[in-house]
């Protein structure tokens, strides 16, 4: 049952398909055009409404809680399938919702998300719009836009990346901002959008950032030691193991090669601290700003080049036959539609209308 307030002209259900029960709110008319919204991680389908009430007249918004975030049925996300089990989780809601075509817009997780329901079921999609998306290679591990890996056991992503205390005051519904380094309050206000701002929903999007469920079986997930540095390598559990470039790097090629190639819009931040070529949560960086001991270089193990490996893959997009329009906002973090609303409906309305 979802106990976070929505917004006048949110309605909230619980859908079962034939894979989980899921929580999903919507607004709009019943027969309208539909847009799924996929949400990032440690967040939840709360953070859409205000992008979902503000789509055109005509136009359906669905925003479901993926598997393991906020008030659906919890089930494991099996990381060695990459992204494979929210992709499988997606479309079997709108097969339940007898939706078949659709267009679909991913924040970070589910941008990378869409990069894989691409690459499996590009013929579903209308169009494609990418809020500050991970890259196509995941998160952590790799060295140059070709996604080559740091180490051969992808040592420095998944699970153990992860701030072990911040995951624990999530766990326990921290509310405070007594600790700049882990409450969560405080690394939403810092790092999922450009400080000083500071959204009006503030309570409400922070309770869908703790409805994430915590544990080794889903956030952080599990690891492995490993040899090389930061002396960690990614398990086998949660989304952040399926965000390894270890599980999803094969998904790049199905993604430039897709038979059926939406248009895609990517909108970001140009101070995007959680997504660029020197994000601030990759080890890589905080290696080699000193503040993770070891780091063994640029040539080993540099920050990894997110945006240039985004750009990179889109541009072979494009290349294959794909339309790619990119939309960088200035003084903007890493959630474009709720920092700049107007700038994002713009070019994200009119991304709708062109199909």
């Amino acid at each position: 049952m979802n106990t976070i307030p929505t917004l006048p002209g949110i309605s909230s259900q619980m859908v079962e398909t034939p894979r989980l029960r899921m929580h999903v709110l919507s607004s709009g008319p019943g027969d309208g055009e539909p847009v799924l919204f996929v949400h990032g991680n440690a967040s939840s389908a709360t953070y859409w409404e205000e992008t979902m009430l503000a789509l055109p007249a005509g136009f359906r918004a669905i925003a479901p809680d993926l598997r393991g975030y906020g008030f659906g049925e919890f089930k494991p996300v099996d990381a060695t399938r990459g992204l494979a089990d929210f992709v499988e989780d997606l479309l079997a809601l709108m097969d339940t919702l007898g939706i078949e075509r659709f267009h679909a817009a991913g924040h970070s997780l589910g941008g990378a998300i869409l990069y894989s329901m691409i690459g499996t079921a590009g013929e579903r999609l209308r169009t494609v719009c990418l809020a500050a998306p991970g890259s196509p290679y995941g998160y952590g591990g790799t060295k140059d836009i070709h996604g080559t890996p740091c180490a051969p056991d992808f040592a420095g992503s998944g699970g153990g990346q992860v701030n072990a205390e911040f995951a624990r005051r999530m766990a326990a519904g921290d509310r405070s901002e007594d600790n700049p380094q882990s409450a969560p309050r405080v690394v939403m206000n810092s790092f999922y959008w450009k400080p000083p701002f500071r959204p009006a929903r503030e309570e409400e999007l922070l309770s869908g950032l703790l409805s994430e469920r915590v544990g080794p079986d889903h956030y952080p997930g599990d690891f492995v030691t490993s040899e090389h540095w930061p002396g960690i390598a990614p398990g086998v559990l949660g989304p952040i193991n399926a965000l390894s470039p270890k599980y999803v790097g094969d998904s790049v090629e199905r993604l430039v090669g897709a038979a059926s190639k939406p248009p895609i819009l990517w909108v970001h931040g140009a101070d995007d601290q959680i997504v660029s070529d020197n994000a601030f949560l990759n080890l890589g960086t905080l290696g080699k700003l000193g503040y993770v001991p070891g780091w063994p270089g640029d040539d080993v193990h540099p920050p990894q080049p997110m945006v240039s490996q985004i750009r990179a893959v889109l541009e072979r997009y494009a290349a294959n036959g794909g339309r790619v329009r990119e939309l960088m906002l200035a003084d903007c973090g890493h959630t474009p539609y709720l920092e700049h609303p107007e700038a994002f409906n713009a070019a994200f309305h009119a991304h709708l209308r062109e199909a």
